[in-house]
């Protein structure tokens, strides 16, 4: 048997100053803690000069000088540069993270903020700003790490009411968002556990909608409304995913995963992967494993059994 790689987010303990509400700053690439990491705390990530390869959640993909992007509490994240050996891009990182009830708190400041919410609640998945939303808020999070007193509150609520301020500036990254931000009537939820549980089984609407306790027209629009998805996607989604997650941990063929997450068909499975994922399941595998080493000092061998290179902080 193969060994196996396991892409493990090591939790960051974020410490604010106590004369601040939250906590800026800027670094160089490489960083000691510029490594795939988690930690309770929203994350403002501006990668200012560079190229390369970012995850997300479960995402994996492309990032340019000017990403911007929200995280929110315990999703992983990194941002891997494209750099020759013994480079530094100087100031490539600058950032913002905030803890959650002070989310809160702001969100309910005052009705103009509202909308936070919304854009809160997307930051479970990961959020990626583009367009004039990117540009002023690269611009307002440069600005703050030169202000001070009430200066530095005020212009901090003018960046989060700007990153607001247009949903169609912003994009979801992860494809599922963490469980514990899911909120599913009883019969659509014991469904999609059955569903995620029995991936490599035959399932069809007609099982599923039995597990659920329903007809099958009711519970097809039952997990549409909850879900924004058809069944027959959100079964293909969620077998891509269960792949994405096969591919970041293990050596295993690409042939057995593709069978083990319930395709028929490699070249079924290929054809859907890349489309969700915008990769193939080879380059998907390639960039998760650099992502999982890199800024680690690997001394160990993959043994036959099992081998661990764990995440770092960042």
């Amino acid at each position: 048997m193969k060994g196996q790689l396991r892409l493990v987010p090591h939790y960051e303990v974020i410490v604010c100053p106590p004369e601040e509400s939250f906590r800026w700053y800027s670094h160089d690439y490489p960083w000691h803690l510029a490594k795939f990491n988690y930690h309770p705390e929203y994350e403002l990530h501006l990668n200012r000069i560079s190229s390369g390869t970012m995850m997300v959640g479960d995402y994996l993909g492309d990032f340019g000088p000017g990403n911007l992007v929200l995280t929110g509490p315990n999703v992983p994240h990194n941002w891997v540069s494209n750099i020759a050996p013994g480079e530094v891009i100087r100031t490539r990182d600058m950032l913002i993270q905030f803890t959650p009830d002070w989310a809160e708190k702001i969100a309910g400041l005052c009705p103009e903020l509202g909308r936070l919410r919304a854009l809160f609640d997307d930051a479970a998945w990961g959020v990626e700003f583009s367009g004039l939303t990117a540009r002023d808020g690269a611009r307002m999070l440069e600005e703050l790490g030169t202000a001070t007193g009430p200066d530095r509150f005020f212009l901090f609520l003018r960046l989060l009411e700007r990153l607001g301020r247009n949903p169609a500036d912003r994009r979801k990254l992860s494809r599922q968002a963490p469980l514990e931000a899911a909120a599913l009537p009883g019969q659509v939820d014991r469904a999609m556990r059955f569903l995620n549980e029995n991936l490599s089984e035959e399932i069809d609407l007609t099982t599923a909608a039995a597990k659920a306790g329903l007809t099958p027209q009711t519970f097809s629009r039952a997990f549409k409304r909850q879900t924004g998805h058809t069944f027959a996607s959100y079964l293909v989604m969620a077998r891509v995913y269960a792949a994405c997650t096969a591919l970041t941990q293990s050596h295993a063929p690409i042939t057995d995963i593709c069978f083990d997450v319930g395709f028929n068909s490699i070249a079924n499975f290929n054809r859907q992967f890349l489309k969700i994922t915008g990769r193939t399941p080879s380059d998907y595998r390639r960039a998760a494993h650099r992502i999982a080493a890199e800024g680690h000092d690997v001394t160990e061998q993959f043994s036959p059994r099992e081998s661990r290179i764990s995440g770092g902080k960042g």
